[in-house]
């Protein structure tokens, strides 16, 4: 069984980055807390949109702001956009940030394409049965890491 953490960055309002959280001297109580979800989490699924190719500033970040948080942690990405493409110009950008981090990310993609016209305003998606097909292979892609690394972890670490 998973369970997810649903985690809005606009429900932290961090400050822009000036330095990474292992170098603060004082961090803010919500930057530990975020700190402290993101190491316990077995997994992470990024969702973002595409703005001109890029993504959010607040996503940057984060990226920036957490060091060891993000080591080896599987990741999976989800980009959605506006346009045709569903987000696959934002990929290499964010994979190259999340890689320096040493995040492994995952190599199955979920991408949205017209996203305004794929969910309607309840949230509910327009192809029901294609967009449970490439959640559930999403999804089962990201299990199969988390459970690598995980076992991964556990040879490292009784050696």
């Amino acid at each position: 069984m998973v369970t997810a953490d649903l985690i809005d960055l606009q429900d932290y309002k961090f400050p822009i980055f000036e330095e990474r959280l292992r170098f603060m001297v004082n961090p803010a109580p919500q930057i530990l807390e975020f700190a402290t979800r993101m190491k316990k989490a077995d997994g992470i699924v990024v969702i973002t949109p595409e703005y001109n190719g890029g993504f959010p500033a607040s996503l940057k970040n984060v990226i920036d702001l957490l060091s060891e948080e993000w080591k080896r942690k599987p990741t999976g990405i989800v980009t959605v956009s506006i346009g045709p493409f569903g987000g696959v110009l934002v990929y290499p950008s964010l994979i190259f940030s999340l890689w320096k981090k040493g995040v492994w990310v995952v190599p199955a993609r979920y991408q949205v394409p017209q996203v305004q016209e794929s969910f309607d305003e309840n949230r509910i998606p327009g192809d029901v049965a294609g967009t449970e097909k490439r959640t559930q292979t999403f999804l089962q892609e990201l299990k199969w890491c988390m459970r690598r690394e995980k076992k991964c972890r556990l040879n490292l670490n009784s050696t």
